[in-house]
């Protein structure tokens, strides 16, 4: 009997050892996956950023290009009306 209960604290000791060492890979496991998903979110945060970048970039080239030629439209109607006025006196 005494021989049966050491027998079965050993088994007993060994599963618990080994389901402790399942946790603890699990735990690993679940850290990595962890840790890659935060490099990924970084990584997806700075090509976006790059983007948004870029895309203001040529936004503002674009506004840029538009004031320039509405500024040139009103420059030659500037111009068109002085010659009018000249022209009338």
């Amino acid at each position: 009997m005494r021989t049966t209960l050491i027998i079965s604290a050993a088994v007993a000791s060994l599963a618990l050892a080994a389901c402790s060492q399942k946790t603890e890979n699990h735990a690993a496991e679940a850290a990595d996956q962890a840790g890659a998903a935060a490099a990924s979110a970084a990584n997806d945060t700075a090509a976006n950023a790059d983007a948004a970048a870029a895309n203001t970039a040529v936004a503002m080239d674009n506004a840029a290009a538009n004031t320039e030629a509405a500024a040139g439209t009103v420059a030659r109607k500037a111009d068109a009306a002085a010659d009018a006025a000249a022209n009338t006196q």
